[in-house]
């Protein structure tokens, strides 16, 4: 089954690697007349190998060194970009970089958006599993206060900064705005859950905790994303379409999760479901497909519905193939996506320093305050207090996702994107440091005594999934 689901994916990527070409685009020539040229195509390969392997050894290093491994495929990107190895002249040589460049363009951009696509949908397939029942009140303490309370003030806040600082060329403040306070509020669940399972305390209260909080605001802000793109899309259009944009949002986001996933649970379920009983990985995969083709056909956020899509998936009954997919996911197209993530970071003048220490500092801030308010009325005293707002400071892949589509909708500038992509790293980095100092000293993470039947966070949750 494995080894069908990486040769479907690569004959995939082979078949559509000029997609966007302008000249297939424009004149309607024959596909044969305008794929990517052979003597291109090496050179792509090479410097696919190169940046697979270079990501996946230097994500294997802070891995040991006990960080986040997407730390170390972003830097594999960075390294390999045009503001490192880019510079030299026999690199780029090498790879032919100035070869073919257009159906090269198309060819990364699939497999970033294939990477993309799939981080969120099995990141969306994690959610059920995670969220843990028994602690309802200290999590909604810590959702309703350590997610809205920061939202909530970048909304204050954000008129009073120089939003054309951060603004994207679509200039839409209202999008900008939504998209700031999404950065300052969101929490990681891939890269926290890695970390957690690092430090081998991912079956423990605190784990449940934090990764409670994640669930609840991945769903809540993934659907402020949405809006937030939806706005920008339609920043030139009567206010009427533009309340029927959002609207059209609202409405998939209802129907992505309720009535879909029942729909999705019962078709599974039935024994007339060939594709599900005899290919499953299909049957996965054009589910995300479905929902990801609808939500294009609606206008609504692609990584939005991939999110929606494995939010629909019953591990009960689709779990040995969604481990399928997930497993060769993260071997290639999630490595590959953010390390093509470190490979678009712009250093050139456009980028500032100033930017990145403001909005890290604000934003740290506002997220640990709001959290340790949480934590107290949740009842958590002293290092409790400091753990769960540390952790939960992580802002990871999703801060890092969020980046890269509010770029690409255009919403903030290339300068605010390495800022976001940078704050990601930088809080993910800490909240390990932090963890892992608290466990050296043999103090605990929760002071107070974990619930009666500790029941394992970890055992559904496949540990690709958690890098």
């Amino acid at each position: 089954m494995d080894s069908a689901f990486c040769f479907s994916c690569i004959l995939t990527i082979s078949l559509t690697s000029n997609i966007g070409h302008p000249a297939l685009i424009s004149t309607g020539a024959a596909p044969f007349d305008t794929w990517m040229p052979s003597n291109a195509i090496a050179p792509l390969i090479l410097f696919l190998a190169i940046l697979l392997t270079l990501a996946q050894l230097l994500g294997y290093l802070f891995a040991r060194l006990r960080q986040p491994r997407v730390i170390g495929e972003i830097l594999a990107g960075v390294l390999l970009g045009p503001f490192v190895l880019g510079k030299w002249a026999a690199y780029s040589h090498l790879l032919q970089l100035d070869v073919a460049a257009e159906p090269k363009k198309a060819a990364l951009d699939l497999i970033y958006y294939m990477g993309l696509l799939l981080l969120m949908f099995l990141s969306g397939a994690e959610t059920k599993a995670l969220f843990h029942p028994d602690e309802r009140k200290q999590i909604g303490w810590l959702a309703s206060l350590g997610t809205l309370l920061p939202f909530a003030l970048m909304l204050l806040l954000a008129p009073l900064l120089p939003l054309g600082w951060f603004i994207g060329v679509k200039e839409s403040r209202i999008a900008l705005v939504l998209v700031m306070s999404i950065a300052v509020a969101v929490t990681s669940i891939p890269v926290i859950s890695r970390i957690f399972f690092d430090l081998k305390i991912l079956h423990t209260r605190f784990a449940r905790l934090v990764l409670g909080v994640a669930v609840l605001e991945d769903i809540a802000l993934w659907a402020v994303l949405a809006i937030a793109t939806a706005a920008a899309e339609s920043s030139a259009l009567p206010q009427k379409k533009i309340a029927l944009h959002i609207g059209l949002t609202l409405l998939y986001l209802l129907f992505g999760l309720t009535l879909a996933p029942r729909a999705l649970k019962r078709i599974s379920k039935s024994r007339f479901n060939l594709l599900a009983n005899n290919s499953p990985v299909t049957f996965i995969l054009l589910i995300g497909f479905g929902y990801v083709a609808v939500a294009g056909l609606m206008d609504v956020n692609l990584v939005f519905a991939a999110f929606l899509a494995g939010f629909a998936i019953s591990r009960k009954r689709l779990g040995e193939a969604l481990e399928t997919i997930s497993r060769f996911s993260f071997a290639f197209f999630i490595p590959a996506y953010f390390a093509l993530v470190g490979y678009s970071l712009i250093f050139d003048e456009t980028f500032s320093f100033s930017m990145l220490l403001t909005f890290l500092l604000g934003a740290c801030v506002l997220k640990l305050l709001a959290v340790a308010l949480g934590a107290a009325f949740a009842g958590f005293r002293g290092l409790d207090v400091i753990n769960l707002a540390v952790a939960t400071n992580a802002r990871g892949g999703p801060g890092i996702v969020l980046a890269s589509v509010a770029f690409e909708a255009g919403i903030i500038s290339a300068a605010f994107y390495t800022t976001l992509v940078l704050v990601a790293v930088l809080t993910s980095q800490a909240a390990g440091a932090w963890l892992e100092f608290v466990l050296r000293r043999g103090l605990p993470l929760l002071a107070a005594q974990p619930v009666a039947a500790e029941t394992p966070v970890a055992k559904n949750v496949p540990e690709t999934l958690a890098s």
